[in-house]
């Protein structure tokens, strides 16, 4: 069995791995990966956040809290550390990935075979493993999973430490549910309640029997208990409930400890969370909640529709084999319920599905022998408390109705990528039970050849029998399984494609000292959408990348890294999490110039049948005092249109415009000299009236001096100017953004050269 279960946890491994590096290549939608691997980069270097000073914005990392310079991240540091485990020793974080899956099957199994047998254990670790939300959540980098393995680790040595009375064990569960608070609170909370309350339960009657034996009420008992201690210099007079389960509590407030002292760290208050700094109505709890732009009013009702639908998902979608597999969940139930009947399981089922070699003698400090009905008893209704605790204690957290987003629809959220994650430990006791249904399914077919034999029949007849019954029984859950975990592969297999499109120009681009500005599709955040463009810890790699912002901003990060190779990323098309809406990447290289003034030419294009073409020139900002733009006509412009156009300390001015019948327009148009964005646009109109606009926009300032010995006032450009071609209007954002290395994406008579000098 233990070879068996070890190839279930490689396999369970290996499978993460691969799907993590093919359907996750250039990471999900589920921006909290860039949140985890940014914290595990700057683990690695030593840090806890970064140092961006006044550059803070520019570099501002999704889910970072910015504190007068300082960037650090809303998550505690514990699932970011055991990916910085794997980056630093293999340079590749998805080993972590890997071994945390393997792990997780490797537990299952050693909790069922703790709480319902070996048999059933090597089953619940194969389901566990074959759960879609299982494989999904474990091959991306979020926090789930590793919170789980923690969590089981906690459950597998505090059943031991009651099975075998150890006291190793009990201090091995305290450490280990200590680390699962540190890595998620909440989530550890929920999944240790049913434990406490048993521990509770068990320091209490050892208490009440304590007092009984020496005529002591329950105060004066703990009080005595407290003297013996102090007498013996420790707990060896004490009973053994209380020795170990005070342990496990002694070493699970040290690290309860240890994240109110990474709190004091962070945010200067040992009770207040990181996330609670940056979105103080996110937590746990009824009534508004709310997070950056996104709020709702979450009730009751909400919450009970909400994970209603969650648990349905589980049920139907997202643990394995689907309906089978919850149903076989189910069976399991009724299985450990007939066992828990009598503490001599007179039925067998529960004995039957464990067997004899799951049983041996040692005390279990009051609940029976270890492998006794009683300790089966209370491990399985222990795991049938983490279902409902995980089930309930959720209803109070509004993160499941945002995973979810639309509740009429399995494919929308981030939940029809992951499942419902928040309900992620609930794949524990869904595949343990269903695990005992399937060993108690093993044992009934065993018996039932055995009595057809009895009957007279041919033991190699009732042997090819029971052998069809269990090829049918693999092959439907198989099939079942595999068709369960298809889906979201298929929907995040997507989303990894329009990612590999999107970033094909860096996977193709060797980096020395670059500096490359990113969009904001989603507001002012680092690695949102955008998490495979992500900064180190220094802010000084072989890549720095800053966002596009307004034109002061980007200056002072162009001030900042003086020396860096410059490029602009950008798309033709509107990024959206659809997968289907593809977008066409564009990585251009930048450069700075600048002089007194900068004389530029921009050739266009013109197809048949257009009559006139309208140049202007209007600065995003402006200056007070001043026009806002100026615009000439040409008509009948040919087959091209050359546009000559100068930017100077003044402004910006149409040279050709006198030439054109309209000498007004040739007087300059002033600009913000600390930073502005001049867009000049060539618009086609034919005779029927429709347009077609070249648009060019180019950030410039103004500045002082120069080069060695240069006075006066400079004007600087980034250059090339930012271009885009739009149809009947004259502004179209990046739908319209210009590809000149993309034939395809504009028509055939589409021209849109611009070059500029500077003269000194």
């Amino acid at each position: 069995m233990t070879v068996a279960a070890g190839l279930v946890a490689v396999a369970a491994g290996a499978m993460t791995f691969a799907i993590a590096a093919t359907v996750f290549s250039h990471h999900s939608a589920n921006h909290d990966e860039g949140v985890y691997l940014t914290q595990a980069a700057l683990l690695l270097g030593g840090q806890l956040e970064f140092h961006a000073g006044p550059l803070a914005d520019a570099v501002h990392p999704w889910f970072f809290i910015e504190d007068g310079g300082r960037l650090y991240p809303k998550y505690n540091p514990v699932p970011a550390a055991m990916f910085a485990v794997s980056m630093g020793l293999f340079g590749e974080p998805r080993v972590t990935l890997a071994a945390v899956a393997a792990g997780n099957a490797a537990l299952v199994y050693l909790l069922g075979s703790q709480a319902v047998g070996r048999r059933a254990g090597l089953a619940a670790a194969a389901l566990f493993a074959a759960s879609p939300m299982a494989i999904a959540t474990s091959s991306a980098f979020l926090p789930y999973a590793p919170t789980t393995f923690f969590n089981l680790i906690f459950a597998v040595a505090y059943l031991r430490s009651v099975r075998d009375g150890s006291l190793p064990a009990a201090g091995v569960a305290g450490v280990a549910i200590g680390i699962a608070f540190f890595a998620r609170p909440y989530t550890a909370v929920l999944f240790a309640a049913p434990f406490i309350c048993h521990a509770l339960w068990r320091v209490g009657s050892a208490v009440r029997r304590f007092g009984a034996e020496t005529g002591h009420s329950a105060p004066r008992a703990v009080a005595a208990l407290a003297r013996r201690a102090l007498a013996v210099g420790g707990s060896r007079g004490l009973p053994d409930p209380v020795r170990r389960h005070g342990l496990t509590a002694l070493f699970g407030t040290l690290f309860v400890g240890v994240t109110l002292a990474y709190n004091v760290r962070m945010t200067g208050s040992p009770l207040v969370f990181p996330y609670q700094v940056f979105a103080p109505m996110d937590g746990p709890g009824f009534g508004e909640r709310r997070i950056l732009g996104h709020s709702v009013d979450y009730t009751l009702g909400l919450a009970f529709e909400s994970n209603r639908y969650a648990l349905q998902e589980i049920a139907t979608r997202w643990f394995a084999a689907g309906p089978l597999g919850t149903a076989a969940a189910l069976a399991g139930v009724a299985v450990a319920a007939l066992g828990w009947r009598a503490r001599g399981d007179p039925r067998g089922l529960l004995a039957g599905a464990v067997g004899a070699a799951d049983a041996p003698t040692a005390p279990d400090g009051g609940s029976g022998p270890a492998g006794s009905p009683a300790f089966r008893r209370t491990a399985t209704l222990l795991l049938g408390g983490v279902a409902v605790s995980v089930a309930v204690g959720n209803l109070y957290f509004w993160g499941t109705h945002n995973a979810l987003a639309d509740l009429s629809d399995p494919t929308d959220g981030l939940a029809s990528l992951f499942g419902p994650f928040y309900h992620f430990d609930l794949l524990v006791p869904l595949s343990v039970f269903g695990g005992l249904a399937v060993a108690a399914g093993w044992r009934g077919l065993a018996a039932a050849r055995e009595r057809v034999v009895e009957r007279g029949a041919s033991p190699t007849a009732a042997r090819v029998a029971v052998a069809a019954v269990v090829a049918l029984a693999v092959t439907g859950g198989g099939v079942a399984a595999v068709d369960a975990a298809a889906d979201p592969i298929e929907r995040n297999a997507a989303v990894d494609a329009k990612h590999e499109a999107a970033y094909a120009p860096f996977d193709e681009t060797t980096f020395e000292d670059g500096l490359v500005f990113v969009p904001t599709p989603y507001g002012e955040w680092q690695n949102h959408p955008f998490q495979y463009l992500r900064n180190g810890p220094g802010l000084d790699g072989e890549v720095v990348y800053a966002l596009d912002r307004d034109p002061e901003e980007n200056f002072a990060v162009l001030d900042a890294y003086p020396n860096r190779t410059l490029y602009r990323f950008g798309y033709q098309g509107v990024w959206t999490a659809d997968p289907e809406a593809r977008v066409t990447p564009k990585l251009e290289p930048l450069d700075r110039r600048s002089g007194p003034r900068i004389d530029a030419e921009t050739t266009v294009g013109v197809p048949d049948r257009v009559a006139r073409a309208q140049v202007r020139v209007d600065p995003r900002r402006g200056a007070p005092g001043g026009p806002d733009h100026v615009s000439y006509t040409v008509s009948d412009p040919g087959d091209s249109l050359a546009v000559d156009w100068e930017v100077t300390p003044e402004g910006v001015r149409l040279p050709g415009a006198a030439a054109a019948g309209a000498p007004e327009a040739s007087e300059p148009v002033p600009f913000d000299p600390d930073g502005d964005v001049i867009a000049v646009t060539v618009t086609l109109v034919d005779p029927a009236g429709a347009t077609f606009t070249y648009r060019q926009e180019v950030t410039v300032r103004v500045t002082e001096g120069g080069e060695a010995g240069a006075t006066g006032e400079r004007v600087e450009a980034v250059w090339p100017p930012e271009r885009s071609t739009c149809r009947l209007v004259t502004e179209c954002g990046t739908e319209g953004t210009y590809l000149p290395d993309e034939p395809d994406s504009h028509p055939d008579w589409v021209v849109f050269e611009t070059d500029a000098d500077t003269s000194d």
